[in-house]
């Protein structure tokens, strides 16, 4: 669904989120350092300073320097959701090739999952995966199948599945990125793609905000394949999202309800942790405890409950994610902000750099409720 508190003006088109980016500065690799990726802080002086372009200031920083950007009773909430090794290749009992990639894990033994094939498996097939074991095909649940595993799935993934890296890394996955693709505070399994934003965090890092008095805590949410699903219509207002999972536990939402009465900021690690703090906001931003799917789809126009900032990386030209950062700090903010990352030579994507962006709220059309 698109998300509700919009004000729009004008129609969205998919062309109005474009960029063109040098394939040389899609990152193909991580840093060996985590913390030594750059930062581009977008700060937001609208009303503030005329000389202004779009309203903000951009400044070059490392991302070490994020410490220096938070205050005492700020709090930082993570995603940690934990990447599976959700891509298998395999067999048909006909010999036909298949490749695999899990979506999502329904129970013990049962997933639901992505298969490409000549010929799409029957309901009651089987499938050999990874010259390993054989799962049983189940019913559709569209667009994915259901597998039948014959041992705990989570223990089969990880004993024989790959790492399934983002389709713009051009390498086969290797030890490095076995370590490198997942945060650092990873523990819950369950997604196919890393929240990137906190792959740059690190020990060293934590402690350094610990000192400082920036508080943190953690939401799960799975990510799923379709991050990577490309928006296929014109008019945004027509394109529907993927669902995924998310989880918020009670102490997650007491603690912000605390934070905010203090007169701290809520601020996102990840596009992720954001989708979920949002799907799970009350009108007045109270934050609902609880578990479930959200196909939240936040464009130019949404009205934030919850988030005062984000960290992120760069995202995709045309991407459900480029339309939720240009939400929260506008469009124009965000179009100056990637024209300077690209003049700057900032890496993208996954293994890239980061920002850090503060929410700017949209002005409501005439005869709208503030």
């Amino acid at each position: 669904m698109v998300g509700s508190d919009h004000f729009p003006e004008f129609p969205l088109l998919l062309s109005d989120f474009d960029f063109d980016l040098p394939p040389e500065l899609i990152a193909q690799s991580a840093l060996p350092d985590r913390a030594a990726s750059r930062l581009l802080v977008v700060e937001d002086v609208a009303g503030n300073d005329a000389t202004a372009e779009a309203g903000v200031r951009l400044h070059d920083r490392q991302f070490r320097d994020i410490v220096g950007l938070l205050r005492a009773g700020d709090l930082l909430v993570f995603n940690d959701t934990r990447v599976l090794k959700a891509r298998f290749f395999g067999q048909k009992a006909s010999g036909g090739q298949v490749e695999v990639l899990v979506e999502r894990v329904l129970d013990t033994h049962t997933v639901l999952a992505q298969i490409r094939a000549s010929k799409s498996p029957r309901e009651g097939s089987t499938l050999r995966l990874a010259d390993a074991f054989d799962v049983t095909v189940g019913p559709r649940a569209e667009p994915f199948f259901t597998l039948r595993f014959p041992e705990p799935c989570l223990d089969l993934i990880e004993r024989h599945g790959r790492l399934p890296l983002p389709p713009y890394i051009e390498h086969d996955p290797d030890s490095v990125d076995e370590t490198r693709y997942q945060t650092v505070y990873a523990r819950n399994p369950g997604a196919v793609a890393a929240p990137t934003a906190g792959l740059h965090f690190n020990d060293e890092l934590f402690a350094a905000l610990d000192a400082r008095g920036v508080q943190r805590a953690f939401l799960t949410l799975h990510v799923g394949a379709g991050t990577f699903q490309p928006v296929r219509v014109e008019n945004v207002a027509e394109h529907r999202m993927h669902s995924e999972w998310y989880n918020i536990a009670p102490e997650l939402a007491a603690q912000i309800a605390t934070t905010r009465a203090a007169g701290g900021r809520v601020i996102a690690v990840g596009t992720t942790a954001l989708r979920a703090l949002e799907s799970a906001a009350e009108p007045d931003g109270t934050v609902r405890a609880g578990s479930g799917d959200t196909d939240i789809f936040i464009t130019p126009g949404y009205r934030f409950r919850v988030i005062d900032a984000l960290i992120t990386n760069f995202h995709l030209p045309k991407s459900t994610l480029l339309m939720l950062v240009s939400a929260l700090a506008g469009m124009e903010p965000i179009r100056r902000a990637y024209r300077h990352a690209i003049a700057q030579r900032y890496r993208f994507f996954s293994y890239g750099d980061a920002m850090f962006l503060t929410r700017r709220d949209p002005e409501p059309a005439p005869g709208q409720p503030c």
